[in-house]
């Protein structure tokens, strides 16, 4: 039996996307046959730069999956540790999740360590190699963790390109598999009620972690539009705050759409992601850059369509007016898109959103990552 062990976030640590891809992942790779251990982190990021309120699930464990707790981003005498600890266990593959810099020195000298038993491969799944935030010494981090890496995985073509600046290794791009793991689709309805919302209320949903690259200021002056608001449209905003919400409360007030907003602006948990999906009509991705979206795959998965806007490797995952429409990224356009979805009607793109989101699945991934460790 193929033994892997992936490094990266999962329990205790929130989902909300890399750690719910871990632990969805690991399971794939047991399904198809391999002793598979995920390494997590004691400790993520340090408090101070941490801008949500914990980085911690409320949620039990999963109990078909072993997670092992034991990596500290910011100690280096931890790093040599588990370095050792991974190094003897003589794993066949070690899959690494990369998606900021600051991670750089932690996993590079991790993996630089285990690359001693000179047998296990190291596999890269890169989310971000140029992160949307620019930090001092993001280059040089990132210089510093690639050198171990025998291989690639990207989640966009934006990312597939950057990564050729750094290392010449095999790389591949791989499609964001489909996030299934949040149950099966709901009736909208059954949805709304769980919500507290009314059934004939036009509704469109923003989804995720709020960040400034994600554009939501730029979707609430969308929402200013007076076709919008004669249309009856409201926005819901489910997501937690990574950043200045006086921002965004001053801007909602200037713009007077507090009776059109539905705010769950407190950490989605897993358990509730069916119900905020389940209720909306169109998915909106206003973001202003963007490598690939973790929203877009859940969209897929619970045949949402969606708005995204025309910006990094977005476009090509929403073909136009199949299965979803795509906008520029300025309140116009997007106002524009809005009423155009609600024009061509969610029945429009249902066929393509089932024909397009058989591309995405675990399996391809899983085989990606055994080709490339062979490979290298």
């Amino acid at each position: 039996m193929k033994k892997i062990i992936i490094i990266g976030s999962a329990h205790p640590l929130r989902g909300g996307g890399i750690a719910t891809f871990n632990e969805r992942l690991a399971r794939e790779f047991q399904q198809q046959g391999f002793d598979t251990t995920i390494y997590t982190f004691s400790l993520q990021y340090p408090s101070f730069l941490f801008p949500g309120t914990t980085q911690y699930s409320s949620e039990p464990a999963p109990k078909d999956i072993r997670i092992k707790v034991a990596i500290n981003s910011i100690n280096p005498f931890n790093w040599f540790k588990v370095g050792r600890e991974i190094k003897k266990l003589n794993p066949d593959i070690v899959l690494v999740r990369y998606w900021l810099p600051l991670m750089g020195p932690c996993l590079g000298t991790i993996l630089r360590i285990i690359k001693k038993n000179r047998h296990s491969r190291v596999v890269c799944i890169a989310d971000n190699v140029i992160p949307h935030e620019k930090r001092p010494g993001d280059y040089a981090f990132t210089k510093y963790f690639v050198k171990p890496v025998d291989a690639f995985i990207a989640l966009s073509e934006s990312v597939l390109r950057d990564i050729k600046q750094f290392s010449n290794r095999p790389s591949r791009l791989i499609m964001h598999p489909l996030y299934d793991n949040f149950g099966t689709p709901l009736n909208k309805a059954e949805a709304r009620k769980h919500l507290g919302l009314k059934d004939h209320e036009k509704i469109i949903l923003f989804f995720g972690f709020i960040r400034k690259y994600k554009g939501l200021d730029v979707l609430l002056q969308a929402m200013a539009d007076e076709r919008i608001r004669q249309a009856g449209i409201k926005l819901m905003v489910a997501g937690e705050f990574y950043g200045e919400r006086d921002t965004y409360d001053k801007l909602i007030d200037e713009l007077e759409l507090r009776p059109r907003l539905i705010l769950k602006t407190d950490f989605i948990t897993d358990s509730e992601v069916k119900y905020y999906l389940g209720a909306a009509d169109f998915v909106i991705q206003p973001y202003r850059s963007a490598t690939q979206s973790g929203v877009t795959p859940l969209a897929y998965h619970f045949e949402k369509p969606m708005l995204v806007t025309n910006v990094g490797g977005l476009p090509s995952f929403v073909p136009h007016e199949k299965a979803g429409l795509v906008a520029e990224p300025n309140a116009a356009d997007i106002a524009e898109k809005i009423l155009r979805l609600y024009q061509l009607g969610e029945s429009h793109f249902l066929p393509h959103l089932r024909e397009e989101k058989k591309k995405y699945t675990w399996d391809v991934l899983v085989k990606a990552v055994e080709e490339l460790a062979e490979m290298s």
